[in-house]
C-alpha cells in the first residue's frame, strides 16, 4: 500500500485552515481564495507537480496540480473547495490548533481537509515513484459556497479539450463513507399583485399581502405532498420551505406586492420544470378561483441532483480502495446539501464522492477528526492507482 507522509497531512491541513479564504460574495470584505491557492500551487509543485493558478475575479483563485501520467490510462480529479464561510461568532477561527485527535478552525471540516487530503495523495505517489496511467489532477476551487466559480471553469476547460478528467472524486466530508448522490434546489421568487391605497380606503386598496396568504395555505399542502411521495432510496423525498417574505410600504397602506423566495430541493429524477409548473399550477387554480388574482412565480437559480451507479468505475475504484485502507466494507450514502458533484457529473465525467470526518461546518466551532484525513489521503491515493493504473 502506498505510504502517506503523515506530518506532511496535518502541516498542510494546519496551514490551510490558517490561510483566511472566507468567500467575499457572502462576507463582504472575505479575503477570498488567492492567498491560499498560491500556497497550495506553491506546496504541489515542491513535491512534483506541475501547478497552475486560474483567475476568475480579483481575489478570487482556484489552483490545479497535476501529477502526469504515461497517457495510457484513464485521468482522475481531485475536487475539493478553498473558500469558506464567514467566522462571526468564532473566537479564533484561524487557529488550526489541534485538541484530542482534532485540527479546529474555519474550513477545517468544510472542506480543506479535503484538499489537504488530495495533496498529500499526490505526494505519496510522487515519492513512491508510481508513474500512472492517466494524470491525477489535484483541484482546489474557488467560490463553491456561493455559485461554484471555480468547477464551473474546471468544467470549460474539460469542454474545450484544455483539461482532461475522466473521473472525479469530490472530497467533500462523508466519515469516509462513500457518496452516491445528493439532492439538488431551486430558489422560485413567488410575487402576488394588489393596488395601493390609503389604509381608510379599502374600496380602493388590494392587499398582495392577504394574496400571498392564500398562495402559502396552498404551498404548505404542495409541501406536505412532496414529503409524502415515494422516497429516492439514499436520500429521501423531496421538500421545499417558504424561506422570506417581504411585503407592503407602510403601516397605513395597501400592499401593492408581497413577495416571496421558496426554496426547492429536489432528488434525482426531478426537473426544474416540473417543480417550478407545481408550484406555477398553483397560482393558476387561484386565478381561475378570483379573477382578479395576479401573480407570478419564476425559478432565479437552480442546481440539479446528483446520482452515481455503484457500478461505475470511478465507485468501484474508490469502494475498493477505502476498503483496502479501511480494513472492510465502506458505507454507500446518499447527502442531503448540495455539492460541485453535479456540476462535474453534467460535464459527463463520473464523479463520485468521500471526504473524511469531523463536525462544524458554517458552525462557530469547526473541526476535522485528523485521523480521517489521514486516512483519506491513503483512499485518494490508491484511488488513482485503482482507476488510472500504473505504467
Amino acid at each position: 500500500m502506498i505510504q502517506v507522509d503523515r506530518d506532511y497531512v496535518i502541516r498542510t491541513l494546519a496551514d490551510l485552515v490558517r490561510i483566511n479564504s472566507i468567500n467575499p460574495t457572502i462576507t463582504p470584505g472575505g479575503a477570498g481564495e488567492h492567498e491560499i491557492a498560491s500556497y497550495a500551487a506553491e506546496s504541489m509543485r515542491r513535491c512534483g507537480l506541475a501547478a497552475e493558478l486560474h483567475s476568475h475575479a480579483p481575489g478570487r483563485t482556484t489552483v490545479v496540480g497535476t501529477l502526469a501520467g504515461s497517457g495510457g490510462g484513464r485521468s482522475l480529479l481531485l475536487d475539493a473547495h478553498m473558500d469558506t464561510v464567514g467566522v462571526e461568532g468564532m473566537t479564533d477561527p484561524f487557529s488550526a490548533e489541534i485538541r484530542d485527535g482534532r485540527l479546529y478552525g474555519r474550513g477545517a471540516y468544510d472542506m480543506k481537509n479535503g484538499m489537504a487530503a488530495g495533496m498529500a495523495a499526490a505526494k505519496a505517489l510522487a515519492d513512491a515513484g508510481v508513474t500512472l496511467g492517466g494524470d491525477l489532477l489535484v483541484a482546489g476551487v474557488a467560490d463553491e459556497e456561493y455559485a461554484s466559480a471555480g468547477t464551473t471553469a474546471l468544467v470549460e476547460l474539460h469542454r474545450a479539450g484544455r483539461l482532461r478528467a475522466d473521473g472525479a472524486i469530490v472530497t467533500e466530508p462523508t466519515a469516509l463513507a462513500v457518496c452516491l448522490a445528493h439532492k439538488g434546489y431551486l430558489w422560485i421568487e413567488v410575487e402576488t399583485v394588489g393596488k395601493a391605497a390609503h389604509g381608510s380606503k379599502f374600496e380602493l386598496g388590494v392587499d398582495a399581502n392577504m394574496r400571498m396568504g392564500r398562495f402559502l395555505a396552498r404551498l404548505e399542502g404542495l409541501e406536505r405532498d412532496l414529503r409524502a411521495r415515494p422516497p429516492h432510496p439514499l436520500l429521501g423525498p423531496p421538500s421545499l420551505h417558504a424561506a422570506m417574505i417581504a411585503g407592503g410600504t407602510g403601516l397605513s397602506t395597501y400592499a401593492a406586492s408581497c413577495r416571496l423566495q421558496v426554496e426547492r430541493r429536489t432528488v434525482p429524477g426531478e426537473t426544474e420544470s416540473q417543480a417550478t409548473r407545481e408550484i406555477q399550477s398553483i397560482l393558476d387554480r387561484l386565478a381561475v378561483e378570483d379573477t382578479g388574482f395576479r401573480a407570478s412565480a419564476r425559478c432565479y437559480f437552480a442546481r440539479e441532483p446528483f446520482e452515481v451507479s455503484r457500478e461505475a468505475p470511478i465507485v468501484r475504484a474508490v469502494a475498493q480502495a477505502a476498503g483496502e485502507v479501511l480494513g472492510g466494507q465502506p458505507a454507500y450514502i446518499g447527502d442531503t446539501p448540495w455539492m460541485d458533484a453535479a456540476l462535474l457529473a453534467a460535464a459527463g465525467i463520473e464523479t463520485v464522492v468521500i471526504g473524511a470526518a469531523g463536525a462544524g461546518a458554517h458552525a462557530t466551532e469547526e473541526f476535522a477528526d485528523i485521523e480521517s484525513v489521514v486516512q483519506l489521503a491513503r483512499i485518494l491515493a490508491e484511488s488513482a492507482l485503482h482507476y488510472c493504473g500504473r505504467a
